[in-house]
Order: structure tokens, then C-alpha cells, then sequence
């Protein structure tokens, strides 16, 4: 695609995110062409997808920014098509897909607005993303889901449970990784978690899980599950990782539940014998939200390279959390208070590490531009998609 074409098709998609319910109205246009083409696929969707214009946004939004790279925006979209086969969607669908989404655009414009350069334009990157997305599904054999057995649920504060797992067989996933998960309490409604420790040969798997007041799942999680439930969890993503070949130390920055893919590799790291040093920084708006801070004490204790720093925004745990008690036997008075991206930045760009970022969209994207207001190279910081 030349360089007219993509500003004329970016200039285009900024014009749905900014409108009011653009995205809504966009996406409701691909759904019910697509659905009205093959009406079985609506069986494979959830009844409510509220969740679908943020994500469909997101995807396109990728592909636009990295027009120019694009082997980084096929690797995307084959990852995304992987991801879809545990909804049944086949490779064969996404040219039936690819021109929903073209339709989708040309009635979300309006003749007025439809141009034939905007048609041309709009037709490529559609062609592309269904060509790729076909190739990604083409590509992985794997079993598309695993089911494993809820072996235990602990409520460690109000609104945060430990689920722990058994599955079938055990699961390929690297630590660091996220993988969907679907719950009987809601059919079909797939969210992301990270495992907060390593995969093993008995198929153990453990998630930490806040509930979202607002959310359809995690709610669930907390409140409903119960031991003997039987979850569905699909082939793993994501990439963060520590890269051993570069010999750079690591910088690890996670808040509340964001801490588990983080927690994941300093146990995989803990077994073995030689690592780089690495400064983890847990963070929370209270003490209670550094539910975890003991075991990963305890890690550092027998792991000499592993430094932990605790941060909270509050000094004390508000009335409604009355455990756990602000003082911990870990010694709270040990932490550090302030906004986590700010307090990790007074340290300094921490230019000599690769950086991993770890917890809700907002707290990336703050660490984020701490970091690099202080001197941090971005191509220094790794983060996966939230």
C-alpha cells in the first residue's frame, strides 16, 4: 500500500474511534453482515459481546500503526487468528470475515463520505488482515483448548481469590504468557489471565483474579466458583519474557494481580542456578494490595540476583479493607510511597535493563511515560496488550 493510501485509510479510522459510539456502530455493522452471510457463526459468540468494539478497534488500530512493519502486523494477526480457534472459528471464514469488514466501513461512511480511493484503500488492508489471519489459523495443529478442574479458591481479600487448577494435561504455556480461560458460571465469555506460577508436568495452573465491579467474569470468579468446577482454558499468548542471550539485568514493575506473569518467571528463574539481577517493584493504591509481597520476600530471601520493593500510593488500608492489616511480618514499613511509575523513575532510567511492565492498561501507560521521561529508550520495555 503506498504512503497516500495508508494516511487517507489512518485518516479515515480516526474519524470512527473519535465519533461518539463510533466503534459500537462500526462493529454492529460487521457482526450483522457477517452474522446475515453465516448465520451458524453466531453460535460460536457469546450472547452478550460488549467487550468485541474495543477489541476489534484495538486489532485494526495495530495493523494501521505498523503498516510500515508489516511482519510485526502479520505475526499480530496470525496470534489472533490462533487465539479465535477456540470460538470454532476455521481459516475458511476469514475472506467471509475480511469482506464483512469492508462492508462494515462502506455503510459506516455513507455514500457521502465513500470515496473510490477510500474503497481501494479499505479493500487492501481488509485483504491483508483475512489473508494472514487465514494463515495463522492454517498454521497451528494444536489442540485449540485444554479443560482443567478448580482444585482450590481462596479469598484473599473481599474483592481477590487465588483460583488453583488441575488440568487434563498439563498446558505448553512459557512463564510469562497469558492464556484465555471460559468459566461455567459464563459460557462462552473468554478472558485473558496470566498464570501466576510455571508450567509443570502434573498440569497445575494458578490465577490471581481482582473482580471488576462492572465485569461480567471476574465477578464470577471471585464470588461463584467453586471447587470441582470445570474451566476451559485455550493455547497461551503473549511474550513477555527475560531474554538470558543479552546478559542485561531486568527491571519488573507489576500492581495488584498484574504481578502473575511477573511472579511466574522469578519461580522458573528461582530453579535455576545462574540469573541476571533483577528489581521488582510491586505496586498498589493500599497495603492490601500487596497481597503477595510475602512469598516474593521469602523468593528473594533464597535468590540473592532478586531485589523486591514494595510500593503504595496509601500509607493504610481504608475501613472497608480491614485485612490484611496494614503491618505484615514482612515489615511494611519497608515500602516505599507514591505513584509506582514515579517512584520507579526517581530511580533513574534504568537504561542497562530489559523491562517488563505488568498490571492494568492505565498503570502501563503511566510506568510507561515515567520511564521514558527520565531517559528510558521505549524499545527498553516490554508490556503485553490489556
Amino acid at each position: 500500500m503506498d504512503a497516500r493510501s495508508a494516511a487517507l485509510v489512518r485518516a479515515n479510522f480516526r474519524t470512527v474511534v473519535e465519533a461518539p459510539h463510533g466503534p459500537e456502530r462500526l462493529i454492529s455493522a460487521f457482526y450483522g453482515h457477517l452474522f446475515a452471510e453465516i448465520p451458524a457463526l453466531r453460535e460460536l459468540f457469546p450472547s452478550a459481546m460488549d467487550m468485541q468494539p474495543k477489541r476489534l478497534v484495538t486489532a485494526i488500530q495495530f495493523v494501521l500503526d505498523n503498516l510500515e512493519d508489516w511482519d510485526r502486523a502479520q505475526r499480530f494477526l496470525e496470534q489472533l487468528a490462533r487465539d479465535h480457534r477456540k470460538y470454532g472459528v476455521e481459516a475458511a471464514h476469514y475472506d467471509i470475515a475480511g469482506r464483512a469488514l469492508l462492508h462494515a466501513f462502506r455503510s459506516y461512511n455513507g455514500t457521502a463520505n465513500w470515496s473510490r480511493q477510500l474503497e481501494a484503500g479499505w479493500r487492501d488492508i481488509t485483504i491483508l488482515i483475512s489473508a494472514s489471519m487465514a494463515i495463522g489459523a492454517n498454521s497451528d495443529k494444536s489442540q485449540p483448548y485444554w479443560e482443567a478442574t478448580v482444585v482450590g479458591h481462596r479469598r484473599v481479600v473481599d474483592d481477590l481469590a487465588i483460583v488453583r487448577l488441575q488440568t487434563d494435561t498439563p498446558i505448553p504455556y512459557q512463564a510469562g504468557q497469558y492464556v484465555p480461560i471460559a468459566i461455567p458460571q459464563r459460557p462462552k465469555m473468554w478472558r485473558y489471565l496470566s498464570p501466576a506460577i510455571p508450567t509443570n508436568p502434573y498440569g497445575e495452573i494458578e490465577f490471581h483474579v481482582r473482580k471488576v465491579r462492572t465485569g461480567w467474569v471476574s465477578p464470577a470468579i471471585v464470588n461463584e466458583t467453586q471447587v470441582g468446577d470445570r474451566w476451559m482454558i485455550a493455547a497461551p499468548l503473549g511474550g513477555l519474557h527475560v531474554d538470558l542471550s543479552t546478559r542485561k539485568d531486568v527491571l519488573m514493575i507489576g500492581s495488584g494481580t498484574g504481578i502473575a506473569p511477573l511472579r511466574a518467571q522469578l519461580i522458573e528463574m528461582g530453579r535455576r542456578g545462574i540469573n541476571p539481577r533483577v528489581h521488582l517493584f510491586m505496586g498498589g493504591r493500599y497495603p492490601c494490595d500487596l497481597y503477595d509481597v510475602e512469598n516474593m520476600w521469602q523468593l528473594s530471601q533464597s535468590n540473592p540476583w532478586l531485589t523486591v520493593v514494595p510500593v503504595c500510593e496509601n500509607e493504610t488500608n481504608p475501613w472497608w479493607h480491614p485485612y490484611p492489616p496494614a503491618e505484615t511480618p514482612f515489615g511494611m514499613h519497608r515500602r516505599l510511597i507514591g505513584n509506582l511509575g514515579a517512584v520507579v523513575a526517581s530511580f533513574g532510567a534504568w537504561t542497562d535493563r530489559q523491562i517488563q511492565i505488568a498490571g492494568s492498561a492505565t498503570m502501563i501507560a503511566d510506568t510507561r511515560r515515567a520511564l521514558m521521561a527520565v531517559g528510558t529508550p521505549m524499545s527498553a520495555i516490554s508490556s503485553d496488550p490489556v
